[in-house]
């Protein structure tokens, strides 16, 4: 049994561990990229990489991140998902969750909806607007790309003049503006790490500022996390639809909020303070799901 691992970097850290963990529970890697993908519409649709018939010979495929792409790239790549799991692919995370999850307005919008505490926020394309939101936020605010990941773009703002200047530049190069509120956090957040419908590993990032991203340098601590936040972290997972995700949670003086869902979360950090092979029991959750 063949299990594809969709990726833009095949020598990468986390690559090689799915690699290990996927040969350890008897099955065969298929390591391809975007790149290499040909979608062909004959009789039957066919969808083929490195001379394979994704449909027929790969089963299931664990997606590491898309990475970046034209708007044209982007749609290619998940329309191939969506088509795939049409045809019995199993895909860990499902494409919807992925288009769900990158898109911090949505997902956070939805969180709400299903009464999942989330921080203040406010998207907009309208300066004025975003300026008088920048005043009911308090006046301290996270600006961020409203596409985006481990904290790159992500800025805060206490000036108004300089807010000024920014929100006007964002909506010149057409970009949307998406602000928070800064939340008081001790430069310290929680990462729980869900597979399936439980929380595989939990770690608390701390960092020298505000941004508590490990790839920008926070120190990755063990935690263990109540049971309040487990279930949290779960149903807002389960919310957005993800298998295996990433759920970003701060500790405010209101309480726990939730910041972010990664649909394509990173462990590196989170392996070296948790016991648990984080690789292997995401593989041992496909086998699982593709037995079912």
């Amino acid at each position: 049994m063949k299990i594809g691992v969709l990726t833009k970097n095949p020598e990468s850290w986390h690559s090689k561990q799915l690699e290990k963990a996927i040969i350890k529970n008897n099955a065969e890697p298929f390591f391809f990229r975007f790149t290499e993908i040909a979608a062909k519409i004959e009789k039957n649709l066919q969808i083929y990489a490195k001379n394979t018939n994704i449909i027929k010979e790969v089963p299931a495929i664990i997606v590491r991140p898309i990475g970046r792409g034209s708007l044209e790239e982007i749609i290619f790549r998940l329309d191939v998902l969506h088509s795939l799991e049409r045809f019995g692919v199993l895909i860990i995370n499902p494409p919807k969750s992925i288009e769900i999850s990158v898109d911090k307005y949505y997902s956070l919008n939805l969180l709400k909806q299903y009464g999942i505490p989330v921080p203040r926020t406010v998207a907009t394309e309208n300066p004025e607007e975003a300026l008088e939101a920048f005043k009911w936020l308090g006046g301290d605010v996270i600006v961020k790309p409203l596409f985006g990941s481990r904290g790159i773009g992500s800025t805060r703002i206490s000036d108004p003049e300089i807010a000024t200047r920014i929100f006007r530049a964002l909506t010149y190069h057409h970009n949307v503006i998406y602000l928070q509120e800064y939340i008081e956090h001790g430069f310290s957040d929680i990462r729980a790490f869900i597979i399936g419908d439980q929380v595989a590993a939990s770690m608390r990032r701390e960092a020298q500022t505000w941004k508590t991203n490990i790839s920008l340098g926070a120190k990755p601590k063990p935690v263990k996390l109540s049971g309040e936040l487990e279930d949290l972290a779960i149903k807002a997972s389960r919310i957005i639809g993800c298998k295996v995700a990433g759920v970003d949670i701060v500790e405010s003086r209101k309480g726990p909020l939730i910041v972010e869902i990664n649909s394509q979360p990173g462990w590196r950090g989170l392996q070296t303070v948790t016991k648990v092979n984080i690789a292997d029991e995401i593989v041992k959750y496909v086998i699982s799901e593709l037995k079912r």
